[in-house]
């Protein structure tokens, strides 16, 4: 008897939720502000871009064979506290999710996260046959959860996703919440901590993944080079860990990784501190400036540490994004990231966010 080719596939990747990105620019012959995928409001580093420039009359030969040139880069940037193979690199941050849950997850196999969260936690973790569980943030501030994470471990599980500041909520892990958390979980258990928006948390009690890496935690910190060096459009992140950990992920990296302009445009960027700074400055003036409108107009926010806010939108979610993208204005509803009812909102550049303001007191009839 024969069978069709859909006998062999795999279960576990029948159709389900997947990942839906931003909404790009439609074309429209009036202004519109894209406040909707948390990109950076200045463009891209100059000196990315010229090194992505000077790297075009190179493009008919391969690139490097490894990622070594990016990682020794990464260590410069980290003061010297790390050694390059204690990094990974890849094609976006969300390529490093994919390599570490090749790595360590098998059909079966489980991993925690906490919504609303980055969705590629779940869809990425479905892909392996994974049983994902989520133990929310609590309410009313979007709280780690920390007992009914350690509750929820298991001898299947793997990977925890833990994210700070947290996208979309902007919320962040206190370092005694922490410290606490790592005092506490299984040291057979990989914590991928995200911390991609770490440049714009100024908290005094903020805490990257680095002391704990450092102390030798199975802890791997996760980042991009999308938001804070504007390079959203070459797709490359890095994550770092132990060398135990890296050395082992290593071995199904795939050669030829990095594309020669993402790579060139990555260790540019990294030089980069000037545009660095003035990124950081504009996010931490214009979170000031929106936070200070919200509470004028009455609007339901939640303090963020990122790049962008989730509020209670004063409309149903789609019909205030609908009545801000009237105005010129592309927001982000939250629903697929475990947040019903709510819309995150992209920091820009003064000229962006006097725009939304305007925007909200129109719709709003203020």
């Amino acid at each position: 008897m024969l069978k069709s080719i859909e006998s062999i596939f795999k279960a576990h990747l029948e159709p389900k939720e997947v990942y839906k990105g931003g909404k790009n620019i439609p074309p429209s012959h009036k202004k519109i502000y894209k406040l909707s995928s948390n990109e950076n409001p200045l463009g891209a580093s100059p000196k990315a871009i010229a090194a992505m420039k000077a790297a075009l009359d190179h493009i008919d030969i391969y690139p490097d064979q490894t990622d070594i040139r990016l990682r020794e880069a990464l260590v410069k940037d980290f003061d010297n506290q790390l050694a390059a193979d204690q990094f990974l690199c890849g094609n976006s941050g969300s390529e490093i999710l994919d390599i570490l849950l090749r790595a360590f997850v098998s059909e079966g196999d489980e991993v925690i996260y906490s919504n609303p969260c980055f969705l590629p936690y779940s869809v990425f973790s479905r892909w392996y046959g994974a049983k994902t569980i989520d133990i929310p943030l609590l309410a009313p501030n979007y709280d780690l959860d920390v007992e009914g994470i350690l509750n929820a471990i298991t001898d299947r599980t793997k990977i925890i996703f833990l994210t700070s500041p947290n996208n979309p909520t902007g919320t962040y892990i206190t370092k005694a919440v922490m410290d606490d958390f790592m005092a506490r979980v299984p040291q057979n258990i990989l914590i991928v901590f995200d911390e991609v928006y770490r440049h714009f948390a100024d908290a005094e009690d903020y805490v990257t993944a680095l002391p704990y890496v450092l102390a030798g935690h199975n802890v791997l910190g996760l980042n991009s080079f999308s938001k804070t060096y504007g390079l959203a459009g070459q797709r490359i992140g890095y994550g770092y860990t132990t060398a135990t950990i890296a050395n082992y992920v290593r071995l199904i990296h795939k050669p030829f990784l990095l594309p020669l302009t993402s790579l060139e445009a990555a260790i540019g960027a990294l030089n980069d501190t000037e545009f660095i700074e003035q990124t950081v400055q504009t996010v931490l003036e214009g979170r000031k400036f929106i936070a200070k409108a919200f509470d004028e107009l009455g609007i339901k926010y939640w303090p963020s540490q990122a790049n962008f806010f989730i509020i209670d939108p004063p409309f149903p979610e789609m019909e205030f994004t609908d009545k801000m993208m009237e105005e010129g204005i592309m927001v982000r509803p939250v629903s697929q990231f475990g947040a019903p009812g709510k819309v995150r909102i992209t920091i820009g550049d003064q000229e962006a966010n006097e725009a939304l303001v305007a925007a909200l007191r129109h719709i709003m009839q203020l």
